[in-house]
């Protein structure tokens, strides 16, 4: 068996796909794994490292902006699209996967569309509430669609039903514990608050939570781990010394948070973007949440993910637009201290969860083999 994956530019897209290669390899030890990305992003690093084959080819998406540096990238963008068919179809020649997988991304286009060209058994998984263009493009010619989210299915045309599988969560954060977690934290029956922007930070963010942290350091409410993410360590810190503000023990500011699985199983309260991941992740482990989304991201789709949440009654959301100390001080407030709201607030996360979403992927791609 040999399962070919197209997908990358960001971590949304390659996770996704290492997680569910992964659960197959369990399965199939024998089975052959390839992946298709561009050379430039963050998949020609992750997949090596996996030990699965890797092939790129050069292609680029288009820039809707109105401006001289928008044109000149589509050019580029057209220019090579021509270029990305004629290589991805050489390279499938070459490798005759039984099925070929999207998970999204522009270099899964032209990867999937000559696929379909040449017969080969082909499925797309979407991971979120809005679909992105090259899943629309492709949804109406693929032989399988897979949703994370139901709400995605009114975005696109279909041949056929689509499948609900969820987005693929790490195994060892389905198996983290709180108090298993909070004992590794070395915390106390206190409510825990869990807050981060992304690996890169969220400027935004950060100076909301610098607000927050001011207000509640010292007051002995609650326990707070906050994710500066690369950029924000540093100014955040410096903020603090500038205004005499010392840290005390409740408070752990961190650059990058490498324990998320135990942090978040630990929590009471998580604020953060709105990944569709991290918000698989966050239903998961059935955790309230403040939902910040972010507006630089195509189509808005990380709003219409929080907006998944919030209509279940699992999430609050604040808009950057709106985002300062004061408003998230707010709505910390109003749910930190109300343990009755929490909780309900968490089953209904636990509700909307879809915790076994790899075997789901998985049962769709050995339909796709058995039929192949």
């Amino acid at each position: 068996m040999h399962i070919l994956f197209a997908g990358g530019g960001t971590a949304g897209h390659i996770n996704p796909a290492l997680a569910i290669a992964g659960y197959i390899r369990e399965k199939h030890p024998d089975a052959h794994i390839s992946y298709i990305g561009t050379s430039d992003k963050l998949e020609a690093k992750l997949v090596p490292e996996k030990g699965y084959n890797f092939r790129s080819i050069e292609v680029s998406g288009f820039n809707r902006s109105i401006s001289l540096k928008g044109l000149v990238k589509n050019v580029k963008a057209i220019s090579l699209a021509a270029s990305a068919s004629v290589n991805a179809r050489r390279i499938l020649k070459e490798l005759q996967p039984d099925i070929v997988v999207g998970t999204g991304g522009y270099v899964s286009g032209p990867v999937l569309r000559e696929a379909v060209k040449l017969g080969i058994k082909t499925a797309i998984h979407e991971q979120n509430a809005f679909p992105g263009v090259t899943t629309k493009m492709l949804a109406s010619h693929v032989d399988a669609v897979m949703l994370a989210m139901p709400e995605a299915q009114k975005y696109m045309k279909l041949k056929s039903k689509p499948y609900i599988t969820g987005n693929p969560v790490r195994r060892e954060l389905l198996n983290a514990s709180r108090e298993t977690s909070r004992k590794a934290l070395g915390i106390d029956n206190r409510p825990l608050l869990l807050s981060f922007g992304g690996s890169l930070g969220a400027k935004y963010i950060n100076l909301a939570v610098e607000g927050l942290i001011k207000w509640h350091n010292g007051s002995g409410k609650f326990h707070h781990i906050h994710g500066t993410g690369k950029t924000g360590y540093n100014d955040m810190m410096d903020h603090f010394k500038k205004d005499g503000v010392i840290l005390c023990e409740d408070v752990d500011v961190r650059e990058y948070i490498k324990n998320m699985d135990v942090c978040m199983a630990a929590a009471d309260l998580v604020i953060s973007r709105a990944g569709a991941i991290t918000l698989s992740e966050i239903t998961s482990l059935g955790k309230p949440a403040i939902l910040i989304p972010s507006p630089y991201v195509a189509e808005n789709h990380q709003f219409h993910n929080a907006m998944t949440l919030k209509r279940a009654g699992a999430a609050e959301i604040i808009e950057e637009k709106e985002l300062d100390a004061k408003r998230l001080i707010e709505a910390v407030e109003g749910l930190i201290e109300n343990r009755p709201k929490l909780e309900k607030m968490a089953n209904n996360a636990r509700h909307i969860a879809i915790t076994d979403a790899n075997e789901r992927i998985y049962e769709v791609i050995m339909k796709l083999y058995t039929n192949a």
